[in-house]
């Protein structure tokens, strides 16, 4: 394996392996001969899909799949002044937010740290989000994906109260939605009327590549 490549799979092994100091100290260093959207395709967004297939066969957790994630946000940190000088053309545009209500956020926090690793825009609008607010994300930064995360059975109908907003607003045609939380599944998102139900935030990175046409084959 050439130099090059080795502190490209440097970085991305030094994500998988939780090791944020390391990630910045070989990314610091890939910026003196490897362009950013280089080190985010070749190293960032690999990691992320990694760890990702970890947590879904059970060889990682949420404590670290978030230290995982810590460690790609400290190398993406690094990338992204050059990352906006250029023309990156980026996965899509995602709004994230928790329903009006529920203040559960860890979730819907880690979809948002997976999906800028993988090469997404995203606007995080936090938890306990009232749906005015999330029509006027979708109304004033036109999405690609608008995502939706309840943790409490009384709170997730909210969600269908949203996309049927966006549909009053003339909105619905303009976004995907997708959904997710410990109280939800398939039936319910489809009751909803959700583009796309995802369990955890592995499979809501692959749902959102899928809505957007991206899904690596």
């Amino acid at each position: 394996m050439a130099v090059a490549d080795d502190i490209l799979e440097g970085i991305k092994l030094s994500i998988v392996n939780m090791e944020d100091q390391k990630a910045v100290e070989l990314t610091k260093r890939a910026l003196a001969d490897h362009a950013a959207e280089e080190i985010l395709n070749k190293s960032l967004i690999p990691a992320m899909e990694m760890v990702g297939n970890q947590y879904e066969q059970g060889q990682k957790f949420i404590p670290e799949m978030l230290l995982a994630a810590e460690a790609m946000t400290a190398a993406l940190e690094l990338l992204k002044p050059q990352l906006a000088r250029s023309d990156v053309k980026k996965s899509g545009k995602v709004v994230m937010g928790t329903v009006e209500g529920d203040v559960h956020d860890i979730g819907q926090r880690m979809v948002c740290i997976m999906l800028e690793g993988t090469g997404f825009e995203v606007l995080s609008l936090g938890a306990d989000v009232p749906t005015a607010d999330f029509v006027n994300a979708v109304k004033t930064k036109s999405p690609d994906l608008l995502g939706m995360s309840a943790l409490l059975t009384t709170t997730a109908p909210r969600m269908k109260g949203v996309i049927e907003a966006l549909q009053k607003e003339g909105l619905r045609d303009k976004v995907k939605v997708m959904v997710g939380g410990a109280v939800l599944n398939q039936r319910l998102a489809d009751e909803y009327g959700a583009d796309g139900y995802a369990p955890d935030a592995s499979s809501a990175t692959r749902l959102a590549r899928t809505l957007m046409g991206t899904t690596r084959q």
